[in-house]
């Protein structure tokens, strides 16, 4: 995921340090013998200080990232940047001795040392609590974006969930097999309204046992048999042991019913579908047979499936397109990653 990085204004920077600087050489400006080029070199030796000390620790702030938001404050970051505060301070101190060498520093490198550390954690500790401000502001916009999200995701599932079409084709289907006394009418009842038993439960959480799923996707395979027969097929091969995986409802259907969408389903030319685990992904796999007029795709069944990826797992689906087969790769989803 793409981080975000903290900043400070230039100007704030700049402006704070020359005040600063300022600040230094008031017990110059009050003693009885007031001399202003040393007032001058102690003032700039601050503001450089200080001036250094603000980059180096902005830039060793961490940036920002939704998955390592409690990184605050650091004892060890403080450590490094007070080592670095001191070894600067010995520096300009040495320098200031250069164009002050008239005054005997040994008594007072002690001195500056001392405000170089009372600067660099005064600096330290705003900067930390401006940082972690801006965290909560980005956690705050992150979980409202996801609420947005996941609400716009939602409805798009239950309108895909409850399709009409669908509802549409299988009372149809029902009706011709209670006309032609098929014995399977009472099944296909049986099954038409567990699937919508499963709609309503499952559309109640984010995410159900593969185990569940396949329960689902079995009942959706029986009432398109009825309708198509033979003119498809699905493999299920998915090793038991990823049974007990998690998976966001309804995901194997919508897949299944973007296969039929897109493809070509009849006896003469059934379509095939392949259910099956690749590594840490399970595969949704069809052969490639595009309808001679294609329908309209608005894209938003495999865009919602991939933000609700996104957002549980932070991870995305893959897409395969080829020449003969189509595939949708889903990362599997362990109960121990997701708690």
């Amino acid at each position: 995921m793409k981080k975000k990085t903290f900043k400070i204004s230039h100007k704030v920077i700049w402006l704070s340090s020359f005040f600063l600087g300022i600040l230094t050489s008031v017990p110059k400006i009050a003693e009885h013998r007031f001399n202003l080029y040393e007032a001058l070199v102690d003032s700039t030796v601050t503001f450089l200080f200080a001036v250094l000390i603000w980059y180096y620790n902005v830039m060793t702030l961490p940036a920002y990232s939704s998955r390592d938001v409690a990184s605050g404050f650091s004892i060890m970051r403080l450590v490094k940047g007070l080592f670095f505060g001191i070894l600067l301070m010995f520096i300009l101190a040495c320098l200031q001795q250069l164009l002050l060498s008239s005054i005997n520093f040994g008594p007072i490198m002690l001195m500056f040392e001392v405000r170089g550390i009372l600067v660099n954690i005064t600096f330290y500790m705003f900067l930390n609590l401006l940082y972690q401000n801006y965290q909560n502001q980005q956690v705050g916009i992150e979980l409202e974006r996801t609420k947005s999200d996941n609400l716009g995701a939602q409805y798009e599932l239950l309108k895909q969930q409850v399709n009409p079409h669908f509802l549409f084709n299988s009372l149809n289907t029902l009706k011709y097999m209670v006309e032609s006394n098929d014995k399977h009418s009472v099944e296909f009842i049986l099954k038409l309204s567990d699937f919508y038993r499963f709609t309503l439960e499952s559309r109640k959480h984010d995410l159900i046992r593969l185990s569940e799923e396949l329960d689902i996707l079995t009942a959706y395979l029986f009432l398109l048999k009825a309708r198509f027969e033979e003119g498809i097929d699905l493999t299920v091969a998915i090793d038991k042991r990823y049974h007990q995986s998690l998976i966001p409802p309804f995901t194997l259907q919508l897949l299944v019913e973007n296969c039929i969408k897109h493809n070509v389903v009849s006896l003469d030319k059934p379509l095939h579908i392949k259910l099956y685990t690749e590594g840490d992904f399970i595969v949704v796999e069809n052969k490639a047979q595009p309808k001679r007029i294609p329908e309209t795709s608005t894209g938003i069944g495999l865009e919602n499936i991939n933000q609700r990826y996104s957002h549980l797992l932070n991870k995305e689906i893959v897409i395969a397109k080829g020449d003969t087969h189509f595939s949708i790769k889903l990362p599997i989803i362990h109960e121990d990653y997701h708690h």
